[in-house]
């Protein structure tokens, strides 16, 4: 079984730490990114790792990791290669583009190369159809390929080059990408800053410029900050406001509540959270009120109407309905009932 690096482990920790302590399960997702960036893929004991950290059993883990396709269930190579072959980008050549890369590389999807640097993979949207047809390499785009583009990328990739994404930042692999995809940021010298963005993207900056609409105070070549430098500027903008709030008037002094006794308060011991609450009015036991609410009762099995009863109602509720078209009360059926009154005085 793998075992995770200390930094790993230190990761995890700090992931857990953003969320509140009774909402830790939502960190779910970011630590098998974790898990994903040291192995290439969730593997079980990646499964087991983050059931431990979060005290969950190995079978939620599970059901979240196989839900998502962006968490890989076998090893996987340095380099994700999805080609969309969804309608728009199928038109435009799409699948010509996949046919291509799995006869030229020999494998087919989601299957990887024998020098495990490529993982070819159909993908049914990649959300850029005014860009198809369009392949992807660990989530960066490459817009507008055809056949030949995409060999020519793939193969650079085999050389061991870092062909640059139409849009978006520096390549990385696919641990790296797992990184920052656990909410860690590329720490790589001007890696953010690399990409451009495409010009379909940028319709809506070219019209605004047109017709002379402009944010107040926005400088378009403001720098990109790295992480450090973002988290010193928030602690700072943090600071300054902290100073400038005027300080709280004191509250005055309320009486103490006469309980005729010193022990201190606790919770009472059938106090339930909203989720047990909710839970035992869904889905009652034996013992459980429906709904749970105050002066709610149960209801219990009484005595069976007495045959006459059951005639009595039976007329009222024929009287009370005009008959239908064929002269028989809407949607009764008189032979049924009478038969069924009669068992039920036997």
């Amino acid at each position: 079984m793998t075992v995770f690096t200390e930094q790993t482990r230190e990761r995890a920790r700090e992931i857990i730490a953003r969320y509140p302590a009774d909402r830790s399960r939502s960190a779910l997702l970011p630590l098998l990114h974790l898990v994903q960036s040291e192995e290439g893929y969730v593997s079980p004991a990646g499964v087991e790792f983050c059931a431990e950290v979060l005290g969950l059993n190995k079978a939620q883990v599970g059901a979240v990791a196989t839900f998502y396709t962006m968490y890989k269930r076998k090893p996987t190579g340095d380099f994700l290669v999805s080609v969309c072959t969804n309608t728009m980008c199928n038109v435009l050549g799409g699948q010509q583009v996949y046919d291509t890369l799995a006869e030229h590389l020999g494998v087919g999807h989601d299957e990887t190369t024998a020098d495990g640097k490529i993982t070819l993979e159909h993908a049914e949207c990649l959300a850029a159809c005014d860009y198809g047809p369009v392949m992807t390499v660990n989530y960066d785009f490459f817009d507008n390929v055809d056949a030949q583009t995409a060999l020519g990328v793939v193969e650079e990739l085999r050389a061991g080059g870092r062909p640059m994404p139409t849009r978006g930042a520096r390549l990385c692999t696919l641990k790296e990408m797992a990184v920052q995809l656990a909410g860690f940021a590329d720490e790589r010298d001007g890696a953010v800053a690399d990409g451009g963005p495409g010009e379909p993207s940028l319709r809506g900056l070219r019209l605004a410029e047109q017709h002379g609409i402009s944010v107040s105070g926005f400088d378009p070549n403001t720098p990109i900050r790295s992480k450090a430098e973002a988290d010193q500027a928030a602690a700072e903008a943090k600071a300054k406001a902290e100073a400038a709030k005027p300080a709280p008037a004191a509250e005055p002094a309320r009486p103490a509540a006469v309980t005729g006794s010193t022990a201190p308060d606790v919770k009472a011991p059938d106090d339930k959270s909203p989720q047990v609450r909710t839970a035992e009015t869904r889905q009652p036991d034996a013992g459980t009120a429906v709904p749970d609410a105050p002066g709610t009762k149960v209801p219990t099995d009484g005595a069976p109407p007495a045959p006459r009863d059951a005639q009595a109602a039976e007329a009222a509720g024929a009287a009370a309905n005009p008959p239908a078209g064929d002269g028989k009360p809407a949607g009764d059926d008189a032979g049924a009932q009478q038969r069924n009154l009669k068992e039920a005085q036997k």
